[in-house]
């Protein structure tokens, strides 16, 4: 289930734990403390209400398991030691049937440094509180706990999502919704006498925000097919060829952008995309806060059929309630087939084929990356808040 269960140690034996606890979402990545997104939880227990799960000990109190609502996975380790390249999607799925109840249960120590962040090396474990299951970071790792300078830069902490997976969405995958394609800088004109524009040509835009410096990277992408929503037949976004990648040289209106690289000819109109592209990577993955009933609609990259960790684009956004870190189900549409014996058609149910993570949201769509795919899945395919 894991890719890193060899690390775990199911032999945890803790005497009282004393926690003091608060409950956090994650910050944006490389996000500041006070920008964490914070909930309500219940009273610090009593130092006898919290206790790690383990075997009963011949001195201090005896541990038990009890039950509880949230959905602890019965191969559930008691500790976890948190290594380089976990994500929180997999540690999750390590302890938790259902790894989008990862907010429920999750409870951090106001103590350590970044409470809401975790780092390898930091000791995961299961406590009771108030007789339910959590899981807090029972031990900081050493580079937290030391007084001196931080060694281990902020950007190691996990991150929800692999960076990999979504490296084609920052760079040569992209989908344009429809409001961001037509605020983007444009291409006015080649310097010279080219009506196109290759790799060592400087070209001309317009749009470019006026505080951007020169040195600041754009991809160039072409407007390419329209992004029509199946339920309603409304354009909300187009498909974005990419041209390939400048370097501002000089900033005005218009500004003067080199092209460094090309995969085709840039041309009059073709669209500018800061590399900068905001994609938060720490947050916690839930269920969404509202019904969600939508399809996907395009895939980054192109192909057909879809499998795990490659970038969705889904018919639902910010107006529909999707807030990044929501989990979907993937339904594969059930066929209409004919009945040869009582007669006409009938259509088969929606099969269950995967799970999409949000990772990103604009008003009319949102960008997923696909955690888990049981069954191959296809454009027009539904997703609804997980069962």
């Amino acid at each position: 289930m894991f890719a890193h269960r060899s690390g775990l140690n199911t032999c945890l034996r803790l005497g009282a734990v004393v926690l003091t606890i608060t409950l956090s979402g994650c910050s944006a990545f490389g996000g500041k403390d006070d920008e964490a997104v914070v909930a309500p939880v219940p009273a610090s227990p009593p130092p006898a209400q919290s206790a790690a799960r383990s075997e009963p000990q011949t001195q201090g109190p005896t541990l038990v398991r009890v039950a509880e609502p949230t959905p602890i996975s019965p191969s559930a380790p008691n500790e976890y030691v948190v290594q380089v390249g976990d994500t929180l999607w997999d540690i999750a799925d390590a302890f938790l049937n259902d790894p989008w109840f990862w907010p429920e249960i999750w409870f951090v120590n106001p103590e350590i440094e970044n409470p809401h962040l975790i780092y390898p090396g930091d000791v995961l474990g299961l406590v009771v509180i108030d007789g339910r299951e959590r899981i807090t970071n029972i031990r900081a790792s050493t580079y937290r706990l030391s007084p001196q300078a931080r060694v281990t830069p902020l950007t190691e902490a996990v991150t929800s999502i692999p960076y990999e997976a979504i490296a084609s969405f920052l760079t040569t995958g992209v989908v344009l919704e429809k409001g961001q394609a037509e605020s983007l800088p444009y291409l006015v004109a080649s310097r010279g006498d080219h009506l196109v524009a290759a790799a060592g040509n400087d070209v001309y835009v317009r749009g470019v925000d006026g505080a951007a410096p020169a040195g600041t990277r754009f991809s160039v992408v072409k407007i390419g097919d329209q992004l029509v929503d199946p339920d309603d037949n409304k354009v909300v976004g187009y498909q974005g060829i990419w041209v390939g990648e400048g370097t501002m040289r000089r900033a005005g209106d218009p500004a003067t952008v080199s092209l460094t690289s090309t995969a085709r000819e840039a041309s009059q109109g073709d669209r500018l995309i800061p590399e900068s592209v905001d994609v938060p990577l720490n947050f916690f993955p839930k269920a969404p806060n509202g019904s969600i009933d939508g399809r996907i609609i395009s895939v980054v990259g192109g192909v057909t059929q879809i499998g795990q960790y490659q970038v969705v684009v889904i018919n639902r956004g910010a107006n529909d309630g999707l807030m990044v870190g929501d989990v979907l189900t993937v339904y594969q549409t059930g066929r209409t087939v004919r009945d040869r014996i009582g007669g006409g058609n009938v259509r088969l149910p929606d099969e269950e084929a995967g799970t999409v993570m949000v990772f990103k949201v604009y008003d009319g769509i949102g960008y997923g990356l696909v955690m888990e795919a049981t069954q191959a899945l296809h454009t027009l395919d539904i997703v609804r808040n997980p069962s």
